[in-house]
């Protein structure tokens, strides 16, 4: 009898191993950096405004210098728009934003998911105006308070039923932090983002900081007060290693901040008080 339950109990221990192994799959332990050797560079006030990491809100504007000079009309792209459909002929995006898309698109589709449809990208103030003129607060946001502004947000959704049911929308809350996008306004933290849940709003962040924030269950704003408070924090994800680091900008003129003098890094702003640089090191994609 002992050696049944000795039996028993060896199996369930296997199961939950490789039910936790399943779970992570894709993630990795964040091994330490090897020492990288920075300097230091002076990062212009107007850094503080662009990047993939700018909060925009009824407090936190779109500012001119935060303006995407990449914005496409997707439809005329059609190496941009394989697999999904478009609510109509002018959605716009980002093109690096458009491009990160399709790839998430088309890992979807491996998995059988196909029916994906882009309701609204980049809007520009004046599209913006008549919305909110039109809708009113409760449903829109003034002229350049809202993410569809930047260029980094859209709004999808199904062909099959509403997101919150739609296999897209199940798919993409497992999965869109894989590809760089998180879901911008979540169920229960309506009183952190002042916007209530919308299972269709996506925002593209990127790599590392979707993992962290899928990781921790962060919303945007969660995730830039931690990094503001902790200053630094590390990821693995793909092979390759990060290293997140806060600084707080200059009241006005240039902030010096440190950034590796070989490799890959990315500076974003916060759109509010803080320069935040990503520098990786391995060889994942």
């Amino acid at each position: 009898m002992k050696k049944i339950h000795l039996a028993g109990l060896v199996l369930l221990v296997l199961i939950v191993i490789q039910v936790v192994q399943h779970a992570d799959r894709g993630r990795e332990k964040v091994e330490p950096m090897p020492e990288t050797k920075l300097h230091s560079v002076q990062a212009g006030h107007n850094q503080l405004y662009r990047g993939n990491l700018l909060l925009v809100d009824q407090e936190h504007p779109v500012h001119e210098a935060g303006r995407l000079t990449d914005i496409v009309n997707v439809f005329e792209h059609p190496e941009l728009k394989r697999g999904y459909g478009l609510m109509d002929t002018t959605i716009a995006l980002s093109k690096r934003v458009a491009e990160k898309w399709q790839v998430l698109v088309d890992a979807a589709g491996a998995d059988g998911i196909r029916h994906f449809v882009i309701n609204s990208g980049y809007r520009d103030e004046e599209a913006q105006k008549e919305l909110y003129e039109e809708k009113g607060s409760d449903y829109a946001l003034p002229p350049g308070y809202s993410e569809h502004n930047l260029g980094l947000s859209m709004d999808i959704g199904s062909t099959e039923e509403e997101m919150g049911k739609a296999p897209e929308g199940k798919w993409l809350s497992k999965n869109a932090w894989k590809y760089g996008f998180i879901l911008r306004y979540p169920k229960n933290k309506t009183d952190i983002t002042g916007i209530q849940y919308e299972p269709w709003h996506f925002r593209y962040v990127g790599l590392p900081h979707s993992a962290l924030m899928h990781e921790h269950n962060w919303t945007l704003e969660e995730y830039l007060s931690a990094l503001k408070e902790q200053k630094t924090m590390t990821e693995a994800f793909d092979g390759v290693n990060y290293t997140v680091t806060y600084y707080p900008a200059a009241a006005s003129g240039e902030t010096a901040i440190s950034v590796p003098i070989e490799g890959a890094y990315t500076v974003s702003g916060d759109n509010a008080d803080g320069i935040i640089v990503t520098a990786q090191s391995g060889s994942g994609q």
